[in-house]
């Protein structure tokens, strides 16, 4: 069995699990600040993927949201980058739109990222240069759009920022339109099947796009920071994440005019 087919079976049974728990009930912990919420599903499930990992792949790294290999800086090896519950609070409050995320590395590059879409029971998932899927179906090659015709995905409370605002809000009004999903995983995963043109947030940890970066490079879509720099899978980032016409679009004309404050932003961020 390759850590392909291991990983892809290894996230289906965590989603089992994770049915099971929520039928035992929810319990709600803070972290950061009231709205940065942990709960015990997902401290469960990054248990049950790490644990099985290591006693499969005793020598692979893992790096979790919920503290696991938050210090690794070595890229030999393999390196699993897994967010156990991304978009918890929709997982408290709606029951719905969460996902699991993994993301393997090889000795730093992309090997293969997995996207469970638990509730719906959609797997996206990519082997590099083999393409990417929805659970058996062939992703088609992503089609490429202008801003003007595009739905951009975005969280509104960055348009309330006074700097940030001033980047972001002109690229909404130029936007054919705007959504918040919720959860970065699955906003990545929409931009790779069409559903968003890109997904823009000026700070995202490296588990909330691991998994979903190498999907979308596998239909052609294109993952940077705002800068156009490629993304580390070490330290939190700005993302922009598109089809190749509004990417080059949106850096050209939003991001490079306010390089200074952008790059400000990255510094803060790494911190």
């Amino acid at each position: 069995m390759t850590v392909y087919e291991f990983a892809k079976g290894l996230i289906l049974e965590a989603g089992i699990n994770v049915k099971k728990i929520m039928k035992q009930g929810i319990e709600i912990e803070t972290k950061s600040n009231p709205n940065d919420l942990v709960t015990n599903v997902d401290k469960a499930t990054e248990k049950y993927i790490f644990d099985n990992i290591k006693q499969t792949y005793p020598e692979h790294l893992v790096i979790g949201e919920e503290g696991h290999g938050h210090d690794l800086k070595d890229e030999s090896g393999i390196v699993w980058v897994v967010d156990p519950i991304d978009g918890t609070l929709n997982f408290v409050h709606q029951k719905e739109n969460f996902a699991i995320s993994i993301g393997i590395f090889n000795d730093g590059k992309p090997y293969a990222g997995f996207v469970y879409d638990v509730i719906n029971d959609k797997l996206y998932h990519a082997k590099v240069g083999d393409g990417a899927f929805e659970n058996g179906n062939s992703l088609s090659t992503i089609q490429s759009s202008p801003l003007k015709t595009s739905i951009i995905g975005i969280n509104p409370n960055w348009l309330t920022k006074p700097k940030l605002g001033e980047v972001f809000k002109p690229i909404v009004d130029e936007a054919r339109s705007a959504r918040a999903y919720g959860s970065a995983a699955l906003e990545i995963i929409h931009v790779a099947t069409g559903k968003l043109g890109g997904y823009i947030t000026p700070r995202l940890q490296p588990w909330d796009f691991a998994g979903g970066l190498i999907i979308l490079q596998e239909v052609g879509g294109i993952g940077t920071d705002l800068m156009g720099n490629a993304l580390s899978i070490y330290e939190p980032s700005s993302i922009v994440m598109a089809n190749p016409q509004l990417h080059a679009e949106l850096l050209e004309f939003h991001f490079q005019k306010n390089n200074e404050m952008i790059e400000a932003l990255q510094k803060r961020l790494k911190h």
